[in-house]
């Protein structure tokens, strides 16, 4: 669930959080997920990366569909492979209170698709360039006549 998918137009898109652009609801997976759990959900889920945390929802890092390849083209036992193993650590991250121009920029200068977004050291949800988009496309709608 998205805060912006209850916008009515009439918002400073500039002036968004975070918090107001992104998902809540999302897939994650421990430090001991296999390569198969993670590839399954990601192929099925229609997302390119997950995020790996703890049991108190602790960021420790990020799997993308290219984390699971290197193993894949490397020949590697995949029923051995561990999120552990391939995750990338301290992954780029944004707070809840980021604006939305400078998530922009951030997906820009690293060239990604999707970026965490924590609160403390915690996960707190995923904020995606489709999200930004959406976000643009409610923070301007024209509300309805009787607003």
């Amino acid at each position: 669930m998205k805060r912006s998918e209850f916008m009515v137009g009439r918002e400073d898109f500039k002036k968004l959080t975070a918090a107001q652009l992104m998902e809540t609801d999302v897939k994650t997976f421990s430090h001991d997920a296999t390569w198969e759990e993670m590839a399954e959900a990601m192929t099925k889920g229609g997302f390119g990366s997950v995020p790996i945390v703890d049991a108190n929802r602790k960021l420790l890092g990020i799997v993308s569909e290219q984390d699971l390849l290197f193993p894949l083209m490397e020949g590697k036992d995949l029923s051995k492979t561990t999120a552990g193993d391939i995750m990338t650590k301290n992954p780029v991250t944004v707070a809840k209170d980021a604006k939305a121009g400078d998530i922009i920029n951030l997906l820009a200068t690293y060239h990604l698709i999707r970026v965490p977004v924590i609160k403390g050291d915690k996960l707190a949800g995923i904020v995606a360039r489709r999200d930004m988009l959406f976000g643009y496309l409610m923070a301007t709608a024209k509300p309805p006549r009787w607003l």
